[in-house]
């Protein structure tokens, strides 16, 4: 099971990635169906790594 730093890293590799590589989010400079997914899972692995440092607390 990642941790929510590998987590977060992970869900922000990818939304990077598809950012430079989507013909869409690239060069329309609009954000596609799947890069607002990406976007979420990132915004989420965020919320849970904050929660299990106040967790540790």
């Amino acid at each position: 099971m990642p941790t929510p730093e590998d987590a977060l890293q992970e869900s922000r590799a990818a939304y990077e990635e598809h950012a430079r590589t989507c013909r869409q989010c690239h060069f329309d400079m609009s954000p596609c169906a799947v890069s607002k997914l990406l976007l979420r899972a990132y915004n989420n692995a965020g919320r849970a790594q904050a929660r299990a440092r106040s967790a540790a607390r």
